[in-house]
């Protein structure tokens, strides 16, 4: 039988290891991300195109081991991503007719390995946007021993704990005559909870396909010039989607206040399709 006064320090290092957990799950993973590059960072299959490959790349300074795998998603009216087992009305998951390879791979620090992603679509398929997402998936470290009891001191208890760190290409197969509009609304000023300006707003899409561009967002003062508040790139409205919810961090000059004049935002289509004006919306300040 465990002491009790041991039974209760253990008890708390474990308390503590789960607290260390849900931090790091809830922390933001920019710097983790930054060491996996993939190029592009989606691939739509439409017209003739059956093949296309995706560069993977480790720019951190240890070797690393990805997983690769086709899943479903969805995307929240807020613009999140959540799985998706089985589709919802509307819905049109493209993994069936993908194939993909390798599955896995372990990269040097600089290495590159291309993954190919093949399209094979049935004959009966209907018209439409299929979509699915190719998972990369970080594999823990492991170093040594596995074994808890291992891992720890003599006469010490602990709990290890890796945080998996992945990203997922969209996988986006038009079939058909599909294609899409979209506009926008509700533009209002806010502050988040350290006062700093936002501006929210409104995507609404419509038509058989998602949308996909850059937000651009300026303010001109009355006789004055227009000042860049904010570019944020690859904003998307996946199927079936009909709006998104956004709320974008502004960038506001120093000495410049937001009123007397206009907001003015725009959402193009990505220079390499073309930089064709999607939609535009402006926000006149009193």
């Amino acid at each position: 039988m465990l002491h009790p006064t041991f039974a209760s320090t253990t008890l708390g290092r474990l308390r503590q290891a789960a607290v260390v957990f849900a931090c790091v799950l809830l922390a933001p993973c920019a710097p983790a991300y930054a060491e996996l590059m993939l190029h592009p960072t989606r691939i739509v299959f439409d017209k003739n195109l059956r093949a296309a490959q995706i560069e993977l790349i480790n720019q951190g300074s240890k070797p690393a081991t990805y997983r690769i795998a086709l899943v479903n998603r969805r995307m929240t009216e807020d613009g999140r991503f959540e799985e998706a087992e089985t589709a919802n009305e509307g819905e049109r998951f493209a993994d069936s007719m993908l194939r993909y390879s390798p599955r896995q791979v372990t990269l040097q620090p600089g290495t590159a390995q291309t993954v190919r992603v093949m399209l094979r679509k049935p004959a009966d398929l209907a018209e439409g946007e299929y979509r699915s997402h190719l998972l990369f998936d970080k594999l823990p470290d492991v170093q040594g021993s596995a074994s808890i009891e291992n891992r720890n001191a003599p006469g010490q208890i602990g709990v290890v704990m890796n945080a998996l760190v992945g990203a997922s290409v969209p996988l986006i197969v038009r079939h058909g005559n599909v294609g899409a509009t979209v506009s926008l609304s509700g533009l209002a000023l806010q502050k988040d909870a350290a006062r700093r300006q936002m501006l929210a707003l409104r995507f609404h899409r419509e038509g058989a396909s998602s949308v996909y561009g850059d937000v651009n967002v300026t303010f001109t003062p009355r006789g004055g010039t227009p000042q860049s508040l904010a570019q944020i790139g690859g904003m998307a409205v996946y199927t079936p989607n009909r709006v998104r919810q956004a709320v974008l961090p502004l960038q506001v000059p120093a000495g410049t206040a937001l009123s007397g004049g206009t907001i003015e935002v725009t959402y193009r289509d990505r220079p390499e399709a073309g930089g064709a004006l999607l939609a535009q919306a402006t926000l006149n300040l009193p």
